[in-house]
């Protein structure tokens, strides 16, 4: 089986590579723009890939600093952009769009693997070759595949360099051959995300975290938001950024890509844990776009809570489930388990020890009530949403996957489920 992972690591450049890696990051976006302009100013029916190629061929030509990103990667931007009109197409994103200088992530692609040269030096550093720039040093942190002995069988098939908070970073993308997994033997669980338990399970735990950033930290990004307004306040539109803004901007990038590192770093490591111990896991298929939204409507019919909902969504951005949930989905696939999403309505509301649906169920944001006279349970009601999740889970999945059918409903709800009320979905 093949497996495509990606790779990141940190480049260690020197000055002179610095301003010609920054350079083909501008040259790269800007052909970007020209390529959106041609593309909206051309007629659709005289709109083509060849078209679009010659183009660019030809404006490498002519514009010197255009000529300073490789034409590989010139090619990989015109692919991208026709990427991303086909997405668009097909209803998986918004259309493409103008990239502004400051508001975009500078990258550069490196298509060919072959022309990497990846070549290990000492314990904690490699070197790469991108073209144009030369033997770049990047942090060894990796086995690679077809480069360091004794890794899976695979090779290099091509890097990408972007540029974030931290600087600039290479991305590798790998293809190593694996054996099929063998099916999971572990139990299943269901998962309830959350902002004040971050992941509440069916089996009773919870997997928590701290501040991504440090009582301190936080103080300190606040402060740097407040003046990065107050100085927003003395330029005019269309004037060029000071430097003392600008200053302030980079600060508070990074202190929020230390925020992400963090936030990646927990996720990793719990995904990995869930995944080692559970075969099945199901999670509810949420629409976190639509749940983000602002609540701040219209001059005619102004919204309520506006501020409330604003930190909501804050709070549920900072969370990044889709992100948890795309990193449980691999790691679960190549561990032979699997990820099964169930539909969201009434899994709050449901008590899942009779099924019985109301709601006054529950009393307030973490505890939950059963209002059946029969029933009367109560917790946690993360945990008892994680246990309706769990539930749809079994009478969801796939036939072929080994034990779904026959798990018991005590196994998940605990000693407080009787048997005697069947759950209704």
């Amino acid at each position: 089986m093949k497996r495509q992972r990606g790779h990141k690591a940190r480049l260690g450049l020197t000055p002179v590579q610095l301003w010609k890696i920054e350079d083909q990051g501008h040259a790269a976006r800007a052909m970007w723009n020209l390529i959106h302009d041609l593309w909206t100013m051309t007629p659709k029916c005289q709109r083509s890939l060849s078209r679009m190629d010659t183009e660019i061929r030809r404006a490498r030509k002519e514009i010197d600093w255009l000529a300073k990103l490789p034409a590989q990667a010139a090619q990989q931007v015109l692919k991208t952009y026709m990427r991303a009109w086909v997405n668009c197409w097909e209803g998986r994103a918004e259309a493409p769009t103008f990239k502004a200088r400051f508001r975009t992530r500078a990258a550069i692609d490196i298509p060919q693997g072959r022309d990497l040269r990846i070549k290990r030096l000492t314990h904690r550093w490699g070197q790469v070759w991108v073209p144009m720039v030369g033997l770049v040093r990047f942090r060894w942190t990796k086995d690679l595949p077809g480069v360091t002995k004794g890794s899976h069988p695979g090779r290099v098939t091509g890097a990408r360099l972007v540029k974030d908070a931290l600087g600039w970073h290479i991305v590798f993308r790998t293809e190593t051959l694996v054996d099929d997994p063998t099916p999971h033997q572990g139990p299943g669980v269901g998962i309830d995300v959350g902002v004040t338990r971050p992941l509440a399970l069916s089996d009773g735990t919870f997997r928590d975290h701290d501040a991504w950033l440090t009582p301190k930290e936080a103080e300190r990004l606040r402060r740097l938001e407040r003046t990065r307004e107050r100085q927003k306040q003395y330029r005019k539109p269309g004037e060029r950024t000071s430097n003392r803004l600008a200053r302030t901007n980079r600060l508070i990038a990074g202190y929020r890509a230390r925020a992400k590192r963090r936030t990646l770093d927990w996720q990793h490591k719990t995904t990995t844990g869930i995944a080692d111990t559970f075969g099945v896991v199901g999670v509810e298929a949420l629409k976190i776009t639509n749940m983000v939204k602002s609540a701040k409507g219209t001059v005619e019919e102004p919204g309520k809570n506006v501020r409330q909902k604003a930190g909501l969504n804050r709070s549920i951005s900072g969370e990044a489930w889709g992100r948890t949930v795309t990193l449980l989905e691999y790691k679960l696939a190549d561990r032979g388990g699997h990820l099964v999403k169930v539909p969201a309505p009434n899994t709050s509301k449901r008590c899942h020890a009779c099924g019985f649906i109301t709601e006054g169920n529950r009393e307030s944001q973490a505890v939950f009530v059963c209002k059946n006279e029969t029933c009367g349970w109560s917790g946690n009601a993360d945990t008892n949403g994680s246990c309706n999740i769990e539930t749809a889970t079994k009478h969801q999945a796939p036939e072929d996957i080994a034990g779904v059918r026959t798990w018991s409903l005590s196994q998940w709800a605990g000693p407080e489920a009787s048997t005697a009320h069947p759950v209704a979905l």
